[in-house]
């Protein structure tokens, strides 16, 4: 496949975390606009999401003040994308060293060197799990200390510190995803993984939960649309339709043609499972099949409001069951789906 090419702009765009699921979508429709694009990665990234992308790649950490400082030289607009995405590492000190002293340190070279736009990707875990039916919106509060999560506890304390600086004049939107799925999900990402697991029957049962879904090309529309109408200083919940977990699990095995789990499993089961499965991690160093924090979250509940962004940004919304097909497809195509 040859490289997707634009005519060039004088000033570039920075992406963080182009190499992922989120990050790279941005750059492909940043590329669609005629943006001239700057990614940078790490050393051990894996770079299939971008190698046919005519992009200017520079390798860095955000971690790496030095590196971020050249990444954005030249730049008038950064999307800070990258973070440690997971729900149960290994390294827990993973979650903080990434998620928020990265983000400290090129959100900081950011305002010191007087960026017009600057997008933080942050996520729905930071506006909390407030259970099914309570669409909350953009000014609940975070209630997911007890979880154990560090993914979202170290978002959570990320997006604190992005707002410390655009208190200090950067200029600043903060965009938060609901539960991400999508085609490109190389990872795959936790909410990817679940629909693999389902697909290949890895997946035990279901617990009475509620999420919100999106599409991750909806997702980065999103991002684009933040930094042309976003007002500084806001956020802007990027989610779809709000459904249970039950009916996800069911869509996603009417769609693939595979036997969703039927097992309701009791929360007490469920969450004595997820230690199960987070002990067996620790042994293959594999991620588990769910981890205990999921399966809090789950059981909280987690559906919002999207009117904001729909109203004031144009969000758009594909049909959640295109969104399934897609991404199973891909998956299918992908080799990780395994053959009947």
């Amino acid at each position: 496949m040859g490289a997707i090419k634009k005519e060039r702009n004088t000033v570039k765009t920075l992406v963080t975390g182009a190499t992922g699921f989120i990050g790279s979508t941005i750059a492909r429709q940043l590329l669609e606009a005629g943006k001239d694009v700057r990614v940078i990665y790490r050393n051990n990234s894996d770079t299939g999401n971008i190698d046919d992308l005519d992009v200017e790649k520079v390798k860095g950490d955000i971690q790496d003040g030095d590196s971020i400082r050249k990444a954005l030289k030249g730049c008038d607009t950064l999307y800070h994308v990258a973070a440690y995405f997971a729900h149960w590492s290994l390294n827990r000190k993973l979650f903080y060293d990434i998620n928020v002293e990265g983000t400290k340190t090129i959100l900081g070279q950011a305002l010191v060197q007087g960026m017009e736009k600057v997008v933080y990707t942050s996520t729905s875990n930071t506006i909390g799990s407030h259970g099914a039916g309570n669409y909350v919106d953009e000014t609940a509060e975070f209630n997911g200390w007890k979880t154990g999560d560090h993914y979202a506890i170290s978002k959570y304390l990320a997006e604190n510190e992005a707002k410390k600086l655009c208190e200090k004049g950067l200029p600043l939107v903060i965009v938060n995803p609901t539960l991400v799925i999508g085609v490109r999900d190389i990872k795959p990402t936790p909410s990817g993984a679940m629909i693999v697991d389902i697909v290949n029957r890895d997946m035990p049962g279901y617990i009475d939960g509620a999420i919100n879904v999106i599409d991750v090309k909806d997702v980065a529309c999103g991002h684009l649309l933040a930094a042309e109408k976003g007002r500084i200083g806001e956020r802007y919940i990027l989610g779809n339709e709000n459904i249970t977990v039950k009916h996800f699990f069911d869509l996603v095995g009417k769609i693939s043609g595979v036997a969703p789990p039927r097992l309701r499993l009791p929360y007490p089961i469920a969450l004595l499972l997820g230690h199960v499965f987070e002990f067996g991690a620790r042994l293959t160093k594999k991620p588990p099949v769910v981890s205990a924090s999921q399966v809090i979250i789950g059981n909280m509940g987690e559906h919002f409001d999207n009117s904001k962004a729909v109203n004031e940004l144009g969000l758009p919304l594909t049909p959640i069951e295109k969104t399934v097909a897609d991404t199973i497809q891909w998956f299918k195509e992908n080799g990780y789906i395994k053959k009947k």
